[in-house]
């Protein structure tokens, strides 16, 4: 895929249309890692992000109540 380096206010930078970010699994806010390697090759890569501390509080909290009987079992 071929994309032109544009002007976007005081910068310059790639539209990425919506083909390309369903194709990436990207969406507008996603953070990605941008490197740089010797002979100018440019790799964008999302960034994974972690859950949060209550995120996995909640889950192991779900968890608990819906194998209530088995956790009970394997105590």
């Amino acid at each position: 895929m071929i994309k032109t380096i544009s002007k976007i206010g005081n910068s310059q930078g790639i539209i990425f249309d919506s083909a390309l970010l369903q194709l990436a699994h990207l969406k507008v806010g996603d953070d990605v890692n941008v490197e740089v390697h010797s002979g100018g090759t440019i790799t964008i890569t999302p960034m994974v992000s972690q859950p949060s501390k209550e995120e996995i509080s909640a889950v192991v909290r779900e968890t608990m109540v819906q194998y209530a009987r088995t956790m009970k079992k394997l105590a």
